[in-house]
């Protein structure tokens, strides 16, 4: 049985900024309006998370319905060929569909776990996208949905490269080596 936490990124949208301002002639920084351009394309990220080795599985998307989540339910399935497969995810319109409810009769491998309204960090599918944000998003500048795929591929194979086994709740605090090495002699 192989335990999968997905869940949806997004959207992100192109955006590129004009470039920064100079500095002036007597050394101060020239005060400038920020104006950006925001295309029409939002991308959508499906990712999928397996905690028992840290693996993670993502797919951009123009949307976030039920077509793109069936594709992604395939790819999960690929990237895990032998036993049942569990997802764990949120009871979205389009996890739930009659469309995917459908499309999961004819891959009997994959099961839902829905997880209750309000309680998102239980899929550690949330923490990971922390991680992923910092690696592919935080100060991107990206121009089109094929610069935020590039951005999605290249952080998933970089995290991927040095995953571990993902363990909900809190690690257990460091043990203090040094307590009561010194003494003071008054």
């Amino acid at each position: 049985m192989t335990v999968i936490c997905a869940d949806e990124l997004g959207p992100v949208i192109p955006r590129t900024f004009p470039p920064a301002p100079a500095w002036s002639p007597d050394g101060y920084r020239i005060k400038a309006e920020l104006d950006y351009s925001r295309g029409p394309e939002k991308t959508w990220v499906y990712g999928g998370l397996r905690p028992a080795d840290g693996q993670a599985l993502t797919m951009t998307a123009s949307s976030r319905n039920s077509v793109f989540y069936q594709q992604f339910l395939q790819q999960i399935e690929d990237a895990n060929p032998n036993g049942e497969i569990w997802i764990v995810t949120d009871n979205l319109s389009s996890h739930n569909s009659v469309s995917t409810r459908t499309w999961l009769e004819d891959h009997p491998r994959i099961h839902h776990a829905f997880i209750p309204v309000g309680a998102c960090w239980l899929n550690l599918q949330e923490g990971w996208w922390r991680i992923f944000r910092k690696a592919a998003l935080a100060g991107q500048s990206f121009a089109n949905p094929d610069d935020i795929a590039y951005a999605t591929a290249l952080a998933t194979s970089q995290l991927n490269s040095r995953a571990k086994p993902w363990i909900w709740g809190r690690p257990t605090p460091p043990t203090r080596q040094l307590r009561r090495r010194y003494t003071y002699i008054v």
